[in-house]
């Protein structure tokens, strides 16, 4: 038997390829979810699972920037090798988005057993669901919106990269969140703070995805769920991150905010009457 089937696995590549990029957590959503199809959260290999699908998200934010990604990739090699090519914004940005993923990996080894284990619970995303809201709120109202992609330093994308600890250590704070809510703290204007979020994202999701594969195939998710679920959060992701951009380019945040309040109450109901077990 495995730990998802091919049906859940189709259920939540869903869930995942719309909620990785929106500020709104993939993983707390996830996990409700998987408790709602009667999955244990805790299992090493559904933990695993929902690691690895993430990597197709990421695919798809790696396809739709390619043409980003291209050019901040050609502009790093020239300054590797043309000393006068090292001022370009393009290549510090590239040096920037691998110092600024440096805090993210480092605590998510250290600190993989509280990952895993009690901060894994479904009470802990209810709780950061709504928090994180609040401060979702707050960096909208008091970011002044001004600062576009080329005004970004290496303090910016620091600041932002280590944001990404929260929604490690809290799931439910969600990594989108996090970021897009730094970024705007930082004054940068929406598009700019989500697409930085983007960035920042690919390296950091995309080692923990392949650090958890041993887990998600070792202990019996299987081969084909794996790929089902990953080509699933693929597609829909890519859409998902059009959308996103579209939306924030003139809407607040106020909407994520709202809906994360009344996830975060529904699901601390759910678990006081024991929904989950």
């Amino acid at each position: 038997m495995t730990a998802i089937t091919i049906g859940q696995a189709v259920v939540l590549g869903i869930v995942e390829g719309v909620t990785e990029f929106l500020p709104v957590s993939s993983t707390g959503h996830l996990k409700i979810t998987e408790g709602l199809m009667g999955v244990n959260v805790d299992d090493a290999a559904v933990v695993g699972f929902s690691a690895v699908i993430q990597v197709g998200a990421i695919a798809a934010s790696l396809l739709y920037l390619a043409k980003d990604i291209a050019r901040i990739v050609r502009a790093w090699g020239r300054g590797l090798v043309n000393r006068n090519e090292r001022y370009h914004h393009d290549y510090k940005f590239a040096w920037w988005v691998i110092f600024s993923t440096i805090p993210i990996v480092v605590v998510g080894l250290a600190a993989k057993p509280l990952i895993d284990g009690p901060l894994a619970s479904l009470w802990v995303v209810a709780g950061s669901l709504i928090v994180g809201s609040g401060v979702m709120w707050a960096a909208d109202q008091m970011g002044r919106h001004k600062r576009g992609e080329d005004d970004t330093s290496l303090k910016d994308t620091m600041w932002v990269g280590c944001s990404q600890i929260l929604a490690l250590l809290f799931p439910g704070f969600s990594r989108s969140g996090a970021t897009m809510s730094t970024g705007l703290i930082l004054d940068l204007e929406r598009v700019a703070a989500t697409r930085l979020s983007f960035f920042l994202g690919i390296p950091a999701l995309t080692g923990a995805g392949v650090y958890e594969l041993k887990d998600a195939v070792g202990t019996g998710t299987g081969v084909v769920p794996l790929a089902v679920g990953t080509l699933v959060s693929f597609v829909v992701a890519y859409f998902s991150i059009d959308w996103l951009l579209k939306f924030v380019a003139k809407h607040s945040f106020n909407s994520f905010v709202i809906y994360r309040i009344v996830v975060g109450v529904l699901l601390f109901g759910m678990l006081g009457m024991g929904v989950f077990g």
